[in-house]
């Protein structure tokens, strides 16, 4: 059986965390991801997790802080266990507008990373929609960043694919060795979900997931996140997901 994460981003309007750690456990996750809200007091959050039997296997840092505090990024992700580290996004002011804007982006990226990848983690990006969405002359900016980094790895969040307007198995199969981790979350029937951004509970949702898992066990991915940008209940979200994703 998968073990499955969670990202604890998820549960940000639900505190405390303790709470929602425990819940998670009794839910049958084994692992979590760290976002920026969580890494205030490391030391403290290990104890949590090793009092309900989890691992955060992964965590997202921003590109600021991997630029220019990349000895407290390993302090953080070394207290807390992780394995990998992720750069999660770029403000909209801050993206490239051109196609060697974004190959840019990619090199920049990858630079960024050196001293975590050095010091053993696996490394790599995680993509919203805008990256699927073409530039004036047709460039895909995912493609781009792959190719200035190319040692970036990628942890594919496939709804954000899918809200891109780009096929997730066709880009699944393309670079399937880049996969090394993946945001499992779901989309909502159109106009449904509003107060949830159109996010749905993973299987309750438009994604076509049995096929795109079938895509997913061909990459090297080992870790599987659960992940819904807004939830209005927390509990409801983690408990019907996981039973979806148990079924897959």
């Amino acid at each position: 059986m998968t073990d499955f994460s969670y990202q604890l981003y998820s549960s940000r309007e639900f505190p405390p965390l303790d709470a929602t750690l425990k819940m998670l456990a009794d839910l049958g996750y084994k692992e979590v991801e760290g976002f920026g809200g969580v890494y205030a007091d490391p030391k403290a959050v290990r104890k949590q997790l090793d009092a309900n039997g989890l691992k955060m296997t992964s965590g997202h840092f921003s590109l600021d802080m991997l630029e220019g505090e990349s000895a407290k990024v390993l302090d953080i992700a070394g207290t807390l266990g992780m394995k990998a580290i992720y750069c999660p996004h770029i403000v909209a002011e801050k993206r490239p507008t051109d196609a060697a804007g974004w190959k840019k982006f990619g090199e920049r990226l990858q630079n960024a990373g050196e001293a975590v990848v050095k010091a053993g983690y696996v490394y790599g990006w995680h993509n919203h929609d805008f990256e699927f969405k073409k530039l004036p002359g047709g460039e895909i900016p995912q493609q781009l960043i792959f190719e200035g980094g190319p040692a970036l790895k990628w942890e594919a969040d496939i709804a954000w694919v899918v809200r891109g307007g780009a096929d997730p198995i066709e880009w699944i199969d393309k670079f399937a060795d880049r996969i090394t981790s993946v945001h499992i979350k779901d989309i909502a029937p159109a106009g449904e979900n509003k107060n949830e951004d159109g996010w749905a509970d993973v299987g309750h949702g438009t994604v076509d997931w049995k096929g795109i898992w079938k895509a997913l066990k061909k990459t090297p991915a080992k870790t599987f996140v659960m992940e819904h940008d807004k939830p209005s209940d927390h509990k409801r979200f983690a408990s019907r997901s996981i039973a979806a994703a148990r079924a897959l």
